[in-house]
């Protein structure tokens, strides 16, 4: 190996910090071109007939378990928006961070903190150009309608809700209990905000994540 020189009048010791900082800086900044995403693994049997895919707007009621071999390759960027200080919000935001650890995903939060707010903050989840946007909150399905049709390349999950008439790039995970779709239809009469556990919340992310990666979307995944 040649020989290093130190730039003149730089000390050795900073010289060495400078080395050690930009060798060992690894964060995804998302500034960076990379290699498309891929999906790892395989659907287990009965997440859907393939005899009879899902027609678009239509449902699906996955095997308990059946998405557990498919997850996304590292590095696949997320944006999580979110909306709401309710437990259920937080609930559900807790169980796509915990998600994005576990599967090291590249993972970027926007939170809209009032209702001016809702579509500029998902104006900028959609510059940033994301692998995907997962939503969390009731207060952004309304303002999800209004923009997503206009951004099709752009994939959606919607986690604890659905739209009313969701485009091709907008997957809902829903279940009994949820099923929030907009004020103007208003809340289901099942709607239990006891529904919103943890458990059953990471099941959500993980089977509406499973269906956006093999290319199942502009359905609602159900999980009762």
């Amino acid at each position: 190996m040649p020989p290093r020189f130190l730039p003149v009048g730089l000390p050795a010791a900073a010289v060495v910090t400078a080395l050690l900082v930009s060798g060992c800086s690894s964060a995804d900044d998302w500034s960076r071109p990379r290699p498309k995403p891929t999906a790892i693994g395989a659907l287990g049997p009965g997440f859907f007939d393939p005899t009879a895919p899902p027609a678009p707007e239509g449902t699906i009621t996955p095997r308990p378990g059946s998405w557990d071999g498919l997850r996304p390759s590292k590095g696949y960027r997320v944006v999580l928006l979110t909306a709401g200080k309710d437990a259920r919000t937080r609930t559900l935001a807790s169980a796509v961070t915990k998600w994005a650890d576990e599967e090291h995903v590249s993972l970027k939060t926007i939170t809209a903190t009032k209702p001016t707010d809702f579509i500029p903050r998902i104006s900028e989840a959609i510059d940033l150009s994301p692998d995907l946007v997962i939503s969390v909150g009731n207060d952004l399905v309304d303002p999800l309608a209004l923009v997503t049709a206009s951004h099709l390349d752009q994939q959606f999950l919607v986690v604890g809700a659905e739209l009313a008439e969701p485009t091709e790039n907008v997957t809902a995970a829903d279940w009994t209990g949820a099923s929030f779709r907009g004020e103007g239809l208003g809340m289901s009469s099942s709607y239990d905000p006891a529904t919103f556990t943890p458990e059953r919340a990471a099941r959500a992310v993980r089977a509406g994540v499973a269906a956006v990666l093999s290319d199942l979307t502009g359905i609602v995944v159900w999980l009762d």
